[in-house]
């Protein structure tokens, strides 16, 4: 399977984005391998005449949140060339869309528009169904000064590009990875013996980075507090509970000066969220926002051959 590079704009625009370009075009070339790995695009190639070109257009199906605009545009410059691809782009990327929106206008060769017609949409698709979904929960919380977080629950080797689409609906991301910072979660404070036991193993492996520890009661929280936690995460605590949660954190700055921040985890949905962002939490963590989030309906027409 041959394909192409990606044009230094294109590049420049995954890279203004927070994105690596590296990561991305393997993306692209894992997807196009499952299509093209064993062969050509057998049905474009006995079709469509070699040399023809055609002008087709992107656009949204249903309502929503979009990203990925250029992820698309390079999944094309990698199968037919920069220099054959022209895209006149209509949105961007954190746009809100009704249906019929259309995206962009393409031209280039058919036979590479209708190769890379799958790959492009669903790759556009998935992550504008991401962007869907936290725009939805950005919305419902804004009252509130909180921010909805994501969490490391993405799709294997989708990781960059979910938590990409997370940003694009309004949301924050959570670390990276498992080196970024350090999160203790009930296993770790069981393994270590303790909240407090677990919060100085990792200080003093790790004294740089930020800890946050995972707690089920308040009595929990003191400990983390008094511990010297960054963060905590409440878990599965309702809004009653939350609230004396953020008393204490303020209690604990008034006392020692130090601020800690409170995220909300566990039993959140898009009805409960507004309630519990009020409790005075600086996050909501929803690790359904990357794994169950449904597909933006963005579609691929042909208008013209030219």
């Amino acid at each position: 399977m041959r394909t192409h590079k990606i044009s230094s704009a294109t590049a420049a625009a995954l890279a203004s984005a927070g994105l690596q370009v590296k990561d991305v075009q393997r993306v692209i070339k894992e997807a196009l391998r499952e299509d093209l790995g064993a062969g050509p695009d057998v049905t474009t190639q006995s079709t469509v005449p070699k040399d023809q070109r055609s002008k087709a257009v992107f656009a949204s199906r249903s309502a929503g949140c979009i990203a990925g605009i250029d992820i698309a545009v390079a999944v094309l410059e990698l199968v037919c060339g920069p220099k054959n691809v022209l895209v006149d782009k209509k949105a961007s990327d954190a746009d809100r869309v009704e249906p019929g929106r259309v995206l962009m206008h393409v031209t280039a060769p058919t036979r590479g528009l209708l190769t890379a017609e799958r790959t492009a949409l669903n790759l556009l698709g998935h992550l504008s169904g991401i962007a869907s979904a936290t725009r939805q929960w950005a919305d419902v919380i804004a009252a509130s000064g909180a921010q909805v977080r994501d969490t490391r629950k993405t799709t294997p080797g989708l990781r960059a590009l979910e938590k990409y689409a997370v940003r694009c609906g309004g949301g924050v991301n959570h670390r990276m990875s498992l080196s970024d910072a350090a999160l203790v979660k009930d296993n770790h404070i069981v393994a270590a013996g303790g909240v407090a036991q677990a919060f100085a193993a990792v200080r003093a492996a790790a004294p740089k980075i930020a800890v946050e520890i995972e707690v089920d009661t308040l009595e929990q929280l003191h400990v983390a507090l008094g511990a010297g936690a960054d963060l905590v995460l409440l878990d599965n605590m309702p809004p009653a509970v939350l609230r004396d949660a953020v008393l204490i954190a303020e209690a604990h700055r008034a006392t020692t000066g130090k601020s800690v921040i409170l995220e909300a985890s566990g039993g959140l949905t898009l009805d409960n969220a507004a309630d519990v962002a009020a409790t005075g939490v600086r996050y909501i963590s929803v690790g359904a926002l990357t794994h169950s989030s449904s597909v933006l309906d963005i579609g691929l027409d042909m208008q013209a051959v030219v």
